[in-house]
């Protein structure tokens, strides 16, 4: 069970460890790059407006509850912006003196605007993209995220299968670069915890409308077919992280057998369902706050803006550089709703936390399971660990 210290209990408390802490006024900026897509299969995935600004609202009044006993105020800005435009909107907000930036942007968009954003030695988060090369030969030393990697939520699914016996995988992946990226990312996690990838075959996107009347007609002749003469296997694995194929999978297969990955049972960073560990008061706080359920990226920003509420907070300072080597240091931590406490990675500046696994409606369990042992810390079983890191810009 959590306990929660009062605001005014818990400021005069830092007070009198930290000693005087002077005024500090905070500004931070989410950059959110929308792109053109097609719509999700299903209605309920329909991106609401406010997507991880949402989280940015809940972060800023959370760190405003501590931060006005003690002099500090809390404005984040929120931009929305195209790939075209993304540029000239962060050159605004830089110019403007902002220098904790928060980024929702795919992986070529998060790596450029991170770069720009270094010339004015601003600092990054981000919380939105997954490929696990932003954390490795690609990870730059002011780029700290909140959003696990794809190897972190492969390894979280394979931990949960393996503990299960299931070891034998029929993997399924799509044909687009993400998909397969994905798919690599649950080809590791395979020889990294024992499991025998049986089957691996590529389901392709012919592309057209996934939403019509015949859509779900096409996908109920074509997968089970897709799937027949598929050697022995315990689970099915879906690498559909383009979301074209995959929540039709667990009903849709020649041999009836339990999916996990971009369907069946997902590991996510957070949904609305839940409850453990005081997020009870979390997700209430969110629907008063916004009138939905909470999305993983409106928890990737709150996040985000958590961790700079900490180190203004407990490190006395809102500069991109402090804020920086407060959360990669020893001294910070941060609850989360998760059971433990979470903190970065010094190697490439992950955040290391517990994944939930989701079923739609609750969280069946969460990963590292038991039995995964570390000589540091259970959670870097999941993702890069130091040894499997070719990140040299945190060195």
């Amino acid at each position: 069970m959590q306990f929660r210290v009062s605001p005014l209990l818990a400021a005069l408390f830092l007070m009198l460890t930290t000693g005087y802490a002077a005024a500090i006024d905070v500004r931070a900026a989410v950059i959110r790059v929308d792109y053109q897509s097609v719509l999700p299969i299903s209605r309920y995935d329909l991106r609401p407006d406010d997507l991880g600004f949402a989280g940015a609202v809940l972060g800023d009044e959370d760190n405003g509850t501590t931060g006005s006993f003690l002099g500090h105020t809390y404005e984040t800005r929120h931009v929305t912006t195209t790939p075209e435009e993304a540029d000239a909107a962060l050159d605004a907000i830089l110019s403007d003196g902002v220098s904790l930036i928060i980024i929702l942007a795919d992986r070529d968009d998060l790596l450029r605007l991170t770069d720009k954003a270094q010339e004015s030695s601003a600092l990054v988060f981000n919380a939105g993209t997954a490929d696990v090369d932003v954390r490795d030969t690609e990870c730059r030393g002011n780029l700290l995220h909140t959003v696990p990697s794809h190897a972190m939520t492969a390894d979280a699914v394979a931990q949960f299968a393996v503990w299960k016996k299931w070891t034998d995988w029929f993997l399924v992946a799509g044909s687009n670069p993400q998909d397969e990226a994905l798919a690599d990312a649950y080809r590791r996690a395979a020889v990294k915890f024992g499991a025998d990838i049986t089957v691996d075959r590529t389901f392709e996107d012919t592309g057209g409308s996934r939403r019509t009347d015949s859509g779900h007609v096409l996908v109920q002749r074509q997968l089970p077919v897709f799937t027949q003469d598929a050697d022995d296997h315990d689970v099915v694995i879906a690498a559909d992280d383009t979301d074209y194929f995959g929540r039709y999978l667990t009903y849709h297969l020649w041999t009836p057998r339990p999916v996990m990955g971009s369907a069946g049972l997902r590991p996510i960073s957070m949904h609305g369902a839940h409850e453990a560990w005081g997020a009870t008061q979390f997700q209430t706080r969110f629907e008063e706050a916004t009138g939905r359920r909470v999305r993983p990226e409106d928890y990737n920003v709150w996040l985000a803006l958590r961790v700079i509420g900490e180190a203004v907070t407990r490190a006395n300072t809102a500069e991109a550089q402090g804020v920086r080597d407060y959360a990669l240091s020893d001294a910070f931590e941060l609850a989360a709703f998760k059971g433990q406490k979470v903190t970065f990675r010094k190697w490439n500046g992950q955040l290391r936390q517990p994944i939930l696994l989701y079923d739609g409606a609750i969280t069946v369990s969460v990963s590292p399971q038991e039995g995964f042992l570390h000589q540091n810390s259970p959670l870097d079983t999941l993702g890069l660990d130091e040894p499997e890191t070719n990140c040299t810009a945190f060195n």
